[in-house]
């Protein structure tokens, strides 16, 4: 898989980042979706881990 890929999953996982942000500025985050937002993430680390 290229370069293309590689940042497609780079931007990705800097979306999510600003998301799992934002929901845990809000005056009561909800636990359901940081839990849902961290491991989609979590699978994008994983997925960028085996294009590195």
């Amino acid at each position: 898989m290229g370069q293309a890929y590689t940042d497609s999953l780079l931007r990705k996982h800097a979306a999510l980042d600003n998301e799992i942000s934002q929901e845990a500025h809000r005056p009561h985050p909800d636990d359901l979706r940081m839990r849902h937002l961290k491991r989609e993430k979590l699978k994008l680390k994983d997925a960028m881990s085996v294009q590195l």
